[in-house]
């Protein structure tokens, strides 16, 4: 219990802390672009036209709500952290006690560091992860909602209460679980490549007689997840969006997004559009190619 206190607490602040990027992300995501492309030097020192970072981004949020409108959707996604973390924290000891689910092999423990047990403890952290995501889905989407209302400057989801009694009142019980499906998938993916690479880089290219063994692995694992989140990008912009899609809101409707029937069909869209990778940098943002700024709508086109 002191252990599940210490990470609700250090979560907790950790996402205080990074909340003002997720805001500016998901306006991102759903194709919020408030301030028009500027004339700036990429990487390799070529004039290019470049959509605001996040500091111009955050800039702007602060100049119409003032600095406390970095922080709108911060209840519900605080509820979700510390809800997701007991949740995790009890799935993951159940497994413990019941050494389940073995996936290879019958009843041997198997030695720390095998393929056996990557299995086995990426299964168990799967099971975990998957309980706390569907346990907490219905906070996320609240969060989303209120993030997006910065769009059409909408006051539609103004507390975790109201926003609860708001969409079961419109949508009802699958109104609170938009955009699980896509969540979940990526959740799992991301999961497994992480550990899979992490074990193979492990065994095979770290040798256990090298200095630094712990450290290598300890940053080979810091790696792989990095990969594995940049391979899975999409899951999350589509879950995002068909959290938010279709539900009163402007930054759920056309202009800024159509209305899609289905996950699948969201994702088609983005791929089409070749969107597939947007919002997923905060910093030297290119213009899309081929697109035209409309400055009334704030959007590309």
């Amino acid at each position: 219990m002191a252990d599940t206190c210490g990470q609700v607490i250090l979560g907790s602040g950790l996402t205080v802390l990074s909340h003002p990027l997720m805001y500016i992300k998901v306006l991102i995501q759903v194709g919020h672009e408030p301030l028009p492309p500027t004339l700036g030097r990429n990487l390799f020192g070529r004039q290019v036209y470049q959509l605001p970072g996040l500091f111009a981004y955050a800039k702007h949020i602060i100049k119409i709500d003032g600095k406390a409108g970095l922080f709108k959707g911060l209840g519900p996604r605080l509820c979700a952290g510390t809800i997701g973390t007991v949740v995790h924290s009890k799935v993951v000891q159940k497994c413990q006690d019941q050494d389940t689910p073995q996936v290879l092999g019958g009843q041997q423990k198997a030695a720390e560091g095998s393929l056996q047990h990557v299995v086995n403890e990426t299964t168990k952290e799967m099971i975990a992860r998957s309980c706390a995501t569907i346990v907490t889905h219905p906070f996320h989407v609240i969060t989303l909602r209120c993030m997006v209302q910065f769009i059409g400057r909408e006051t539609k989801y103004s507390g975790v209460f109201d926003s609860i009694v708001t969409v079961y009142r419109e949508e009802g019980i699958l109104g609170f679980f938009a955009g699980l499906i896509p969540r979940l998938l990526g959740d799992v993916l991301a999961l497994w490549i992480c550990n899979m690479l992490a074990h193979a880089i492990n065994t095979y290219a770290i040798d256990d007689s090298m200095s630094h063994t712990g450290e290598l692995k300890n940053c080979s694992q810091a790696v792989t997840g990095f990969f594995a989140s940049m391979l899975t990008y999409p899951f999350v912009l589509v879950s995002n969006l068909m959290a938010v899609n279709n539900c009163g809101l402007a930054g759920g409707l056309p202009p800024y997004a159509s209305v899609y029937p289905t996950w699948v069909d969201c994702w088609r869209h983005l791929s089409r559009e070749g969107n597939m990778s947007r919002g997923n940098s905060l910093f030297f943002r290119k213009v899309p190619v081929g697109k035209m700024y409309a400055v009334d709508q704030k959007r590309f086109f």
